[in-house]
């Protein structure tokens, strides 16, 4: 039997988004029903809402959520009615190239049937019966929502939903890009651009390991202020810099070890990857446009030994990382209270979207009853 569930629907009509009522199918053979306890409103949410990453509306939003797993399907073994879980958007296959080397995050199968079941069916429809695709394979900025097995990682039940939620994306994100892709070192000088979700939480992973020097850059004063509290030694207002990468470079002492951009554009990839010292690491965490390009001064790769790379979703194994970082957060080690900005109920998700849009939030979570 179909629940009924409230959520967020981008139909792609000129409305940034909707909250409707839908209904949600009873979980398959290796599928769970949650019910979402809370969703953070991801920059990722509002880059479908504007097309910065178009996903074949009409779409269920969100996939950075926490809940209780409510109904199990068949064939589910290591999840029961009860367990506390955290969404994740790549389904991983266990078997290909990727998955088999230590690379989950860029699973075959979780980067080419994020939208539907496999086979291309849906979970969940709208009250008139129309099929909605879900995102990245979650669709949790729902009351509730039917996920496969390996769409959801079982966590502590001690720490808060609306806490563990963060975890599923932003702080993933931010805290995997510095120590999972690019493994900062003790005593490194680092520069992060952008003070968003993700830059705060790139800021965390930096100071986590180690490094000395942190430096956040960011057009908002506002956002910069919160930088420090989440462990910038240093801050750059890029709105009144006539040249942040000289302002980096002599600050820094020469360059930084590593920098990353979490802000996603190219011109600011290059500022990135300007930034850095002889033997640097310029990290990409933003996505961009299709679009986007860059320009980088070619030669510089092999007379400075610099280097770009990419991080997708902090290049994380889930079911080790997630509980990681809550024991992080258990510890005092990790701030994820100080994150959140701004709860919403469901109702105020236009709200939510449009706090997002203007840099009012860190994070705004929806939370539900």
């Amino acid at each position: 039997m179909q629940m009924r569930s409230k959520a967020v629907v981008f139909r792609a009509d000129g409305v940034t988004v909707h909250v409707e009522d839908i209904l949600v199918d009873p979980p398959g053979p290796h599928e769970v029903m949650i019910k979402v306890g809370a969703c953070g409103v991801c920059h990722s949410d509002l880059s479908v809402t504007n097309g910065t990453l178009p996903l074949p509306a009409p779409v269920i939003l969100g996939h950075e959520g926490a809940g209780v797993v409510c109904q199990v399907g068949e064939s589910v073994t290591d999840l029961k009615v009860g367990d506390h879980v955290i969404s994740s958007f790549v389904n991983t296959c266990g078997r290909c190239r990727y998955c088999t080397s230590g690379k989950p995050n860029l699973c075959d199968m979780g980067n080419t049937t994020p939208y539907t079941r496999p086979g291309g069916q849906p979970r969940t429809s709208d009250a008139s019966g129309q099929p909605l695709n879900v995102m990245g394979g979650c669709g949790v900025m729902a009351e509730y929502a039917t996920l496969h097995e390996n769409n959801v990682v079982k966590v502590t039940p001690d720490v808060p939903l609306d806490r563990c939620a963060l975890v599923g994306c932003g702080v993933m994100t931010g805290w995997g890009a510095a120590c999972n892709t690019a493994k900062v070192e003790p005593g490194s000088i680092c520069v992060v651009f952008g003070a968003g979700g993700v830059g705060l939480s790139t800021l965390q992973g930096c100071q986590i390991a180690g490094a000395t020097m942190i430096v956040a850059v960011d057009m908002l004063a506002s956002k910069l202020e919160m930088a420090k509290v989440f462990g910038a030694t240093h801050v750059i207002d890029a709105s009144k810099s006539e040249n942040v990468v000289k302002e980096l470079r002599k600050l820094t002492g020469g360059g930084a070890d590593y920098a990353f951009e979490c802000v996603g554009h190219g011109e600011i990839v290059a500022q990135a990857y300007g930034c850095l010292r002889k033997g640097g690491l310029a990290i990409v965490v933003g996505v961009a446009a299709p679009t986007n390009m860059t320009t980088i001064r070619t030669a510089s790769f092999a007379f400075e030994e610099k280097g770009i790379k990419g991080s997708y979703y902090g290049s994380t194994r889930p079911r080790h990382d997630f509980p990681r970082l809550l024991a992080l957060y258990q510890a005092g080690k990790l701030k994820l209270d100080e994150l959140i900005t701004r709860r919403y109920r469901i109702e105020e998700a236009p709200q939510a979207f449009e706090d997002l849009a203007q840099g009012r939030n860190a994070r705004g979570v929806i939370v539900f009853d």
